[in-house]
């Protein structure tokens, strides 16, 4: 059963996905920026959400990446700096399907 929640994730009863944990956040030129790194295998992969109010609804983009830290902070932190370059590179761009 580990090795099924590892790979799918954990879920609630009705079968939606865990909240991730957010182990920070800050604002970002009008973005909200919420660090979730995420435990695997004794390291932290980066991991964020982006928020951003348009037109009165939230919009929501998360962000996972390759790169593993060995510690929650670094995790953090580079975190942040990632989702800076993304939200300068793309802007209001991330939340487009």
């Amino acid at each position: 059963m580990s090795f099924l929640k590892k790979l799918f994730g954990s879920s609630g009863r009705d079968g939606a996905q865990a909240e991730p944990k957010v182990a920070d956040s800050r604002d970002y030129e009008g973005f909200t920026i919420k660090a979730t790194p995420m435990p695997e295998g004794g390291q932290f992969r980066l991991a964020a959400i982006i928020e951003k109010d348009v037109g009165g609804e939230t919009k929501s983009h998360r962000m996972i990446r390759a790169d593993l830290f060995a510690s929650k902070d670094d995790a953090t932190a580079f975190a942040f700096r990632k989702a800076e370059q993304v939200i300068d590179e793309q802007g209001e761009a991330i939340f487009r399907p």
